[in-house]
């Protein structure tokens, strides 16, 4: 049977919902559908926010033909049926590959090639910051448009269209507990009128109850990554047990758990544990080479050792102090005795004249002389 969120998915941006800084009036993804522009673009932004179906009215605008792939279970293999099928099509070929994160390097630079010949248009959906998580190549080649949460009027529009009964005041705590995904509201409206043949406040609490541990890349995304780090701040190893496991659980991606304690390594302890940047390099190296289920172990040594280290944010309050020097006095003049001097003419006008390997004078522009940034705890 189809789903709910299915059997209602828009077909045309005029029954679109949502995203009106991208499908508006003289917005970009609206000027590429009614223009019909070939263009390959990635949509980065919370889960059900209107990603697969932006993909489908776009592929449906251009006339293509449209493969849709998951990158959590796709391999190179997919994508040589896709390429194959494309150069036998008159039809321009559209790759909508959900979840583009997913892909390691070499799976991503497969695609490159195809990308920029146009044997494919590139249509990428992630959750993640691509920054971080497509290679620099593609990412070049592509458009990338964020998407926005849904707000709580979207979802009521959303749920208006069904045609399952609901009183107001339910319809309102669907809302509440869709936290700005369309599909997660879809889904509660759904299980609970499957599980209980109508949908209340009562029916929907316990639908709620029913589901997985709700972790979505919105608020809770944000919150519980806080609340982790604050946890290893405070150095209290089992609170930040507690909401690694709980990141785990609700399927937030190992990646961006490392990452964030990359950077707790040198923003919080520095100086004061020179080796836990070392131990949150290689816990992020294990979850690349190792993965899930296994590298879970590897993320829970390195956090009881951010944990248990002595903190310091000496390095990272200096660098902070040395970034508003730059902003307040821009490109101050650089101390000729410590320039480059390549040529003879740079050598006649003084630079580098008077550098002494041990040179003990203050290296600085004339105006900062004196300033001091770093501090030891």
């Amino acid at each position: 049977m189809q789903p709910l969120a299915d059997r209602i998915r828009p077909t045309s941006l005029e029954d679109f919902i949502g995203q009106k800084h991208l499908v508006g009036t003289d917005k970009p993804l609206r000027q590429a559908v009614e223009n019909a522009r070939i263009m390959s673009f990635i949509l980065w932004g919370p889960p059900g926010t209107g990603k697969t179906t932006i993909a489908r009215i776009y592929a449906a605008a251009i006339d293509a033909d449209l493969h849709e792939l998951s990158a959590v279970n796709a391999g190179k293999a997919d994508l040589r049926t896709v390429v194959a099928a494309a150069d036998e099509s008159p039809s321009q070929t559209v790759l909508f590959l959900d979840e583009i994160h997913r892909f390691n390097k070499a799976q991503q630079d497969f695609l490159l090639p195809y990308v920029e010949d146009g044997t494919l248009v590139l249509i990428g959906a992630t959750t993640e910051n691509p920054s971080f998580e497509v290679i620099s190549a593609l990412l070049s080649r592509v458009q990338v448009f964020t998407l926005k949460s849904l707000s709580e009027e979207e979802i009521t529009q959303i749920i208006s269209r069904t045609d399952i009964s609901m009183d107001q005041d339910t319809k309102d705590l669907v809302s509440r507990l869709a936290n700005g995904d369309g599909r997660r509201a879809l889904s509660l409206i759904e299980t609970a009128h499957d599980l209980y043949q109508e949908v209340t406040e009562e029916t929907l609490d316990k639908a709620a109850a029913s589901t997985r541990l709700r972790f979505d890349r919105g608020e809770e995304h944000y919150n519980t990554i806080s609340a982790f780090i604050k946890s290893l701040r405070a150095s209290q190893p089992d609170a930040a047990l507690y909401y690694l496991a709980r990141m785990i659980a609700g399927g937030e991606d190992p990646k961006f758990i490392a990452r964030r304690m990359v950077i707790f390594a040198s923003e919080d302890i520095g100086q004061a544990v020179p080796t836990a940047i070392v131990v949150a390099n290689e816990a992020f190296a294990a979850v690349e080479r190792i993965g899930l289920p296994e590298a879970e172990i590897n993320l829970a040594d390195a956090c009881v050792y951010l944990a248990n280290c002595k903190k310091s944010r000496a390095s990272y309050d200096a660098y902070r102090a040395a970034q508003n020097d730059v902003e307040r006095y821009g490109n101050l003049e650089i101390p000729k005795r410590i320039r480059n001097a390549p040529t003879e003419l740079m050598k006649r006008e003084g630079y580098g004249d008077g550098y002494k390997m041990r040179d003990e004078s203050d290296m600085r522009p004339d105006n900062l002389h004196g300033q001091t940034y770093y501090a030891k705890d």
